[in-house]
């Protein structure tokens, strides 16, 4: 019987996925390319518990989003797509280091499958899935809430994104055109941060700190609006 490797049974418990029974989440880890051997048959992949984990996510967020204020419906649903979109179950999937920990085919790995927003995003989706189906809505929402932190109080979905606000305002004030530099990166691959200053000739600088690039990018033209806006 197939079972999770001791480090991965440890990951997901440290991220919040409580392990009872190993079967979900084997499956939720498993890629349709995963070769098990004599076993490969018996391997199911992810699919089923993605499709469950998308609607669980998106119901966990809008319950957020519908709490959080009084914003129209438009603009709940702008938000709400970017924040449970592929691309952001994929960020928080290499924020925590899930990539070292599907189980991909040996062509799926060498092709770069591990770092696949597609397939982070897919198995982002799946685990929230076993995680319902072991501990129910609530508690898993609860670890929505947790993994999701940063993208719920920051500015995904919103109307202007930074960069392009602070592009407009340069451009409005005759100034020249933001430049954003990595000044600083430390921490492992899996959790690194970054602190990118933005400054705009004749005005000043200001910096930011994300475990991305793109994010930290934003957090600066965000503070430099705030500072010289």
């Amino acid at each position: 019987m197939t079972q999770l490797k001791p480090e991965t049974r440890a990951w997901l418990n440290a991220t919040g996925f409580a392990v009872h029974s190993e079967a979900p989440w084997l499956e939720a880890l498993t890629h349709g390319s995963f070769n098990g051997g004599a076993n490969a048959a018996s391997e199911a992949d992810y699919q089923r518990l993605e499709f469950l984990g998308d609607r669980v996510l998106g119901l966990s967020v809008a319950a957020w989003l519908y709490r959080a204020g009084d914003a129209p419906e438009g603009r709940l649903s702008q938000r709400l797509n970017a924040l449970v979109s592929g691309a952001t179950c994929a960020r928080i999937a290499r924020n925590v280091a899930l990539p070292d920990h599907i189980r991909l085919g040996k062509q799926a790995r060498e092709d770069g499958g591990a770092d696949s927003d597609n397939i982070l995003g897919d198995v982002m989706e799946a685990l929230i899935g076993a995680s319902f189906i072991e501990h129910g809505y609530e508690a898993t929402r609860d670890v929505i809430y947790s993994l999701w932190a940063e993208e719920l109080s920051g500015d995904s979905g919103k109307a202007k994104h930074p960069k392009s606000a602070l592009q407009e305002w340069a451009a409005g004030n005759r100034r020249a055109m933001p430049n954003y530099e990595v000044i600083d990166r430390s921490g492992p691959d899996h959790a690194a941060s970054f602190t990118v200053q933005v400054s705009i000739h004749g005005v000043g600088t200001a910096a930011g700190i994300a475990s991305s690039k793109s994010a930290a990018e934003k957090r600066a033209a965000k503070a430099f609006l705030e500072e010289f806006g």
